[in-house]
């Protein structure tokens, strides 16, 4: 990443320390397959999946006196790949790209069994391509700044996790993610590039010391 993404996400968890509750930290494995249409129309539909890495860093408010809704907003760092040919052709495709996002979900308390935490969550990111190669044959194309290619997306994602108590300031949590992309915009002749993610995440909530939040 570059120094100006590493300043603003600097900024960004300085700012939110200052009224949040609680801050969350998350990582994981992404498996991404794509929609993929080019300036023609013409759609590409022997693609594969590829497994990739995100992260994800943001805070967490409670908004009910129940405790059993919460709002979170945080930065994501996700990866995407899709591997493919085109037999008539004899092409070989490939995608390797990264979509730095602000994230903004609901998470809602299913029910507790014991310590155990269960929750559903919703979201919605808007993301920006900062690094992203596609491979047609030999040939690898920077697609960052291209216009021809969407470099901002819309990505709604459904999330259920489980959350357990490690200690009074600390709770671990691990869940399962479904998400696809929207196209924000694209030119008349645009390629297309459309993206569903299937996501396993760990990660630790962590309460700021003016919190006494129980989880």
């Amino acid at each position: 990443m570059t120094n100006r993404v590493l300043f603003l996400i600097i900024i960004f968890l300085t700012s939110i320390m200052c009224f949040s509750q609680q801050l969350y930290f998350e990582f994981g494995t992404t498996i991404s397959s794509f929609d993929y249409e080019n300036s023609r129309g013409q759609s590409l539909d022997n693609l594969l999946s590829k497994s990739k890495t995100h992260y994800g860093v943001g805070y967490r408010q409670n908004l009910n006196s129940s405790k059993t809704l919460f709002l979170s907003l945080g930065i994501t760092y996700n990866n995407y790949g899709a591997i493919g040919s085109e037999s008539t052709l004899d092409n070989y495709f490939e995608w390797d790209v990264s979509y730095l996002g602000a994230k903004a979900g609901l998470s809602l308390k299913l029910f507790e069994l014991r310590d155990l935490t269960f929750l559903a969550n919703g979201s919605i990111a808007s993301e920006f391509l900062i690094r992203g190669n596609q491979t047609i044959n030999n040939e690898v194309y920077n697609l960052v700044g291209e216009e021809e290619f969407n470099n901002n997306i819309l990505f709604f994602r459904g999330c259920v996790e489980m959350q357990y108590p490690v200690s009074r300031s600390t709770a671990i949590f691990v869940g399962y993610t479904y998400g696809k992309s929207v196209l924000i915009s694209s030119g008349e002749n645009a390629e297309k590039l459309k993206l569903n993610a299937h996501q396993f995440g760990l990660g630790f909530i962590i309460n700021l010391p003016q919190c006494y939040c129980s989880y």
